[in-house]
């Protein structure tokens, strides 16, 4: 039986951008036969996430992810699960984003560190928001009680999309406006949760003007994972002075930790998308051989929502 696959050609450097001819697409002959043990499997879609940039390096620099191999696959069928097409009334990509990894981040993430209590009045911004993540964190965000959900990304469009299709309150363009400037007229009663996706100058910014004894739920470090520091960043002198005087709670978030909530919080993702309370996105690109590109293109922007890639509809073997 001869299949594609795609394995890691080169690596981008400690400090360097990834680029699409960082992967490979190659054929490969497997058996035909299937052992004790074994499962044949056909794929119908991959997913590019941001963690995926540290896996690129030698030393991932965490202790939870190990790091690709030059030319390897890891075909490991004791990580496989089932899954119930009905949660995602037949959207099977889904369980790649809000019903899956990226969804439950957001949920257990704002659960476990975001704080809120319903009816206080409280204001969420979320960076990187119309990203995989950040789109869901929002709409999560209002769901259980925020009175205000400002997002932060990088175009008009998106801008757009958050407030008039996703709920947001506002959404600030963060190449085009002044973010200081928006964030203190956007959220006058400065910021009780930030959901941060992004680290670096824009959160710095953020964190500028949260409140006293408010929360940070570190979810991802997009702006920083080409850059070779330690996880999560330190945070600038000035600015982590200002976290430990207002006694801001920034914590390392490993949803991982949480595996005893996993099969509720799909259960409840499912159920809010089939209410009409989540909306779900998606960027899709077709091909295995697009898979580089996707993936760089998920790094710097390009994709709204999910970013999936699409290999094959058939979903018989």
């Amino acid at each position: 039986m001869i299949v594609q696959r795609v394995v890691l050609n080169s690596r981008p450097g400690k400090n360097g951008n990834p680029v699409a001819e960082n992967f490979r697409v190659e054929e490969v002959n497997l058996p035909d036969n299937i052992n004790e043990g074994q499962v044949l499997v056909r794929t119908l879609y991959l997913s590019v996430d941001p963690y995926m940039r540290c896996r690129m390096n030698e030393d991932t620099g965490t202790d939870y992810i190990t790091p690709w191999q030059l030319s390897q696959v890891i075909l490991d069928g004791n990580s496989l699960e089932k899954v119930d097409p009905q949660l995602v009334d037949g959207h099977l990509s889904y369980f790649l984003g809000a019903i899956g990894m990226p969804g439950l981040t957001s949920l257990i993430g704002i659960q476990e560190k975001g704080h809120i209590t319903a009816g206080s009045n409280q204001t969420m911004v979320v960076s990187g928001a119309a990203g995989a993540c950040g789109s869901l964190a929002g709409q999560i965000g209002h769901i259980m009680g925020c009175s205000r959900v400002v997002g932060i990304c990088g175009t008009h469009e998106k801008c757009l999309f958050l407030t008039s299709e996703l709920g947001f309150d506002a959404a600030i363009n963060y190449k085009k406006e002044n973010v200081a400037e928006q964030l203190r007229e956007l959220c006058p009663a400065g910021v009780d949760v930030y959901f941060d996706n992004v680290g670096g100058d824009i959160s710095d910014t953020v964190i500028s003007q949260m409140n006293q004894s408010s929360h940070i739920i570190l979810c991802g470090q997009i702006s920083q994972y080409n850059k070779d520091v330690p996880y999560p960043p330190p945070l600038p002198p000035a600015v982590e002075a200002i976290r430990k005087e207002r006694n801001i709670t920034r914590e390392r978030f490993l949803v991982l930790n949480y595996k005893d909530k996993f099969e509720s919080g799909i259960l409840q993702l499912s159920q809010w998308f089939k209410e009409g309370k989540l909306k779900i996105k998606e960027t899709m690109i077709n091909g295995l051989e697009n898979m580089g590109a996707a993936f760089q293109s998920m790094m710097t922007g390009g994709n709204t929502g999910k970013q999936i890639v699409c290999i094959s509809e058939e979903t018989s073997l």
